[in-house]
């Protein structure tokens, strides 16, 4: 008699259908929903200026500095050269070929245009995103450090490295983002400039101070990732490496860690995807990342739903970016 084969079953393509019409109708459905409600109060849409937010061609102008008399112009390739004599002395400036706008023998004054040029400028969305993953992955790498060696001693037997190490991780996870950023901006902030003004060395830009505040609250929660992935390692393997010889940070480098690795990875991506979102609450000290340049481009423009749209894009642009690189490493690794 021959054994049964068990099979999967088979798919209702219909079903399956009717439900993805059911996705894309509920979409639809609350897309009009939000564009009858903004016809309700009157809001127009202007998505036509939003690409201006990204790049945009600045008209740079070039003035006189002092008062004379265009003396000479000369042409050198695609440039030209503009120089001014006057009483106090003379200058020479040099402007694209088709932006001259004076003559020789032109009566210029201080702040009178020589010349014009356009140039192609980012815009401060793309400014504010460029300096979210700035800020986020140089707090991620000092969060990994912080965390890496508070987790080692977090189940350390020596007595001062462990209640140090419980004692951060408690601090850290027990206090809101918020709370940590105003201290180490406005207290440890202020105390460190000072120092630092009264020896007369230049003071730290509040930049840094939200990157210290992001790789400390970070490096709380990596450090008991780290250590719940150490733990998992049954500690058969420590004392068979230990009975081999190996010193304790030699077990550790070659035997543990590289094992916990492939089982701390996936929890360590979350954790960073979700450092990138708080990495939106510096705008509160002055440090204009994607978040602060939405708002100061919709107090400008009038703009809230198109730009606040966009800036959730653009964040979940990096998350979903970061996320993709996350599993192909980990797929790597675990091949490996």
């Amino acid at each position: 008699m021959k054994p049964a084969i068990l099979s999967a079953p088979k798919v209702n393509r219909l079903s399956y259908y009717l439900w993805v019409a059911v996705f894309f109708l509920v979409i639809t459905g609350i897309s009009s929903a939000l564009y009858y409600a903004t016809l309700k109060i009157d809001y127009v849409w202007r998505w036509y200026r939003i690409p201006q937010y990204f790049v945009y061609k600045d008209k740079i102008e070039i003035r006189s500095t002092i008062q004379g008399e265009v003396v000479q112009i000369t042409f050198q390739g695609e440039n030209g050269v503009v120089r001014v004599d006057g009483t106090d002395g003379s200058e020479s400036y040099t402007i694209p070929k088709n932006g001259i706008r004076v003559s020789q023998s032109d009566a210029i004054y201080p702040g009178d245009v020589l010349g014009a040029y356009s140039r192609w400028k980012v815009g401060i969305l793309i400014e504010g995103l460029w300096l979210t993953l700035e800020v986020s992955f140089i707090a991620i790498i000092f969060g990994i450090i912080i965390g890496l060696f508070t987790g080692i001693a977090r189940i350390s037997n020596n007595p001062a490295l462990k209640w140090t190490a419980i004692t951060y991780i408690e601090i850290i996870r027990g206090s809101p983002l918020l709370v940590q950023i105003f201290i180490w901006y406005f207290v440890l902030g202020t105390l460190i400039n000072t120092i630092l003004a009264k020896q007369a060395f230049p003071q730290i830009p509040p930049l840094w101070f939200g990157v210290a505040a992001l790789a400390c609250f970070a490096g709380a929660y990596v450090a008991e990732i780290v250590r719940a992935g150490i733990q998992s390692i049954h500690r058969g393997q420590t004392e068979a490496s230990r009975s081999l010889g190996m010193t304790y940070v030699q077990s550790m480098t070659h035997i543990i860690l590289p094992q916990a690795l492939r089982r701390i990875l996936p929890p360590l991506a979350g954790q960073f995807i979700s450092l990138i979102k708080d990495s939106s609450l510096l705008g509160i000290i002055a440090i204009r990342e994607l978040s602060k340049a939405t708002r100061e481009i919709v107090t400008t423009s009038l703009q809230p739903f198109e730009l606040w749209f966009v800036c959730a894009l653009l964040y979940l642009f990096l998350t979903f970016s970061l996320s993709m690189l996350l599993q192909y490493l980990e797929r790597r690794h675990l091949v490996t």
